[in-house]
């Protein structure tokens, strides 16, 4: 089949790539030159683990091109799919101005039938706006044009896109006409014969299944983040709460781990835009927005740790290990790491950081604030304290005794709880954990 897809950045190169992968003819489309440029040169604008390979297959095979210009790919094209940002605006809606303008181009310049997908995570009611502007644009040339408008939510986790859209848990898609329907179950048969599971349903249920998904992990991360507070004052084990709650079938262990909070692009956003939309319908989410509350709380306790052990941190060294919200990913999209940052640097404290892919995304969000280094062992060179943000596996196993060396002070606070207090005591460390 022939898809265009609207925007290249995780949802819509990850989703354009596989695609190709699976034998689709694939463009991918973005206003923004240089991405373009970049993924035409072989350049991945992305740290995300197998997609520069896969990038470069589906490209040298001429199944994935780039282009910065939607007009001129419309004429081929059978399936749009629009996967363009949704910020937050400061009320915390999502901004749609990029879904709709990618509509009003489509519905200027369309000379046949099309499918226009919804990709981009989006509040309930968007296929609707979507469809009226696209009507609009028809009307406006005076030509009478059948389409479309379905939403296919993506659930791809930064750090292993691919294998979720390689090996989806399900695929979700809302849809009003039988057509729509026939034209998606032939781009998804592939996943079919392995027997993965599509849900077709009405467009505004496959919306709200975007956010409803998201909200309820964050709202499992910031339970048991509370449980985690409230065992660090009631001499409680987290680690051991959580496996035992994990064990009941009607819970399960996954995302069920204390640490200092969640960011990236979508639990946060989704988050508040789900509340803001439950606000706007005359109805408050409490749970939900409690769930947010306690995320923005628990992004401090890291620092809260350290100023249990170094109350003035004015002149001290402070080493960060971790600055992606997670491993895989260079992602820094309100990531725990930027308020710990902040909060040292506000303090005065000299601030040494390192990160296996997010070093370049650091440096363009808070610039020569902080001192950039070239590795683990770098990173903790003359530090009084060690702080453990994000869980890369090159973190988990480091030489103490060098750390130890290296070091000028001993105090370790691990934001991820990732160390054995046992192990890590015997090297003379003043440990912090999360719950612990």
């Amino acid at each position: 089949m022939n898809i265009v897809i609207v925007g290249t950045g995780y949802v819509g190169l990850v989703s354009g790539t596989c695609f190709a992968e699976m034998g689709n003819n694939v463009v991918c489309v973005d206003v923004d030159r240089r991405k373009i440029d970049m993924l035409d040169n072989g350049q991945v604008p992305i740290y995300e683990p197998g997609l520069e390979d896969m990038v470069l297959r589906n490209s040298r095979a001429g199944r994935l091109r780039f282009s910065t210009s939607l007009e001129s790919e419309l004429e081929e094209a059978e399936i749009v799919f629009n996967a363009v940002g949704t910020p937050p605006d400061e009320d915390g809606s999502a901004d749609l101005r990029y879904v709709l303008d990618a509509a009003r181009t489509i519905g200027a310049n369309m000379t046949h039938y099309l499918v226009v997908v919804t990709k981009s995570t989006v509040p309930v009611g968007t296929a609707d706006r979507v469809r009226a502007v696209i009507r609009e644009e028809l009307d406006r040339r005076g030509v009478r044009l059948d389409f479309d408008v379905a939403s296919n939510p993506e659930f791809l986790k930064e750090g292993a896109a691919i294998k979720d859209f390689m090996s989806p848990d399900r695929i979700v898609v809302g849809v009003d006409s039988e057509r729509a329907k026939e034209m998606i179950s032939r781009l998804y048969r592939p996943f079919l014969l392995n027997n993965f599971r599509v849900f077709f349903m009405d467009i505004p249920s496959a919306e709200m299944t975007k956010y409803a998904a998201n909200a309820m992990l964050a709202v499992r991360i910031s339970f048991m983040n509370e449980i985690a507070n409230l065992c660090d004052r009631v001499g409680a084990d987290v680690d051991m709460v959580r496996k035992g709650i994990g064990a009941d079938v009607r819970i399960g262990g996954k995302f069920l781990y204390a640490g200092c909070g969640y960011g990236g692009s979508c639990f946060p956003k989704d988050v508040r835009a789900l509340a803001k939309t439950a606000r706007d319908n005359d109805y408050r989410m409490e749970v939900i927005e409690a769930a947010a509350a306690v995320n923005d709380r628990q992004k401090t306790v890291v620092l809260e740790k350290l100023r249990q052990v170094m109350p003035d941190l004015a002149g001290k060294t402070v080493a960060l290990w971790g600055l992606a919200f997670k491993p895989e990913t260079d992602d820094m999209r309100e990531a725990p790491s930027l308020e710990v940052m902040g909060g040292l640097l506000k303090a005065g404290a000299v601030v040494r950081v390192y990160d296996p892919a997010a070093m370049d995304e650091c440096r363009r969000r808070v610039g020569d604030t902080v001192l950039y280094t070239g590795d683990i062992y770098d990173c903790v060179t003359g530090a009084d304290a060690l702080l453990l943000l994000t869980e890369w596996k090159e973190f988990r196993m480091p030489d103490w005794s060098k750390v130890c060396s290296l070091m000028t002070g001993n105090v370790l606070v691990d934001g991820r709880n990732i160390y054995d207090r046992q192990e890590i005591s015997q090297y003379g460390f003043v440990y912090k954990a999360i719950g612990r």
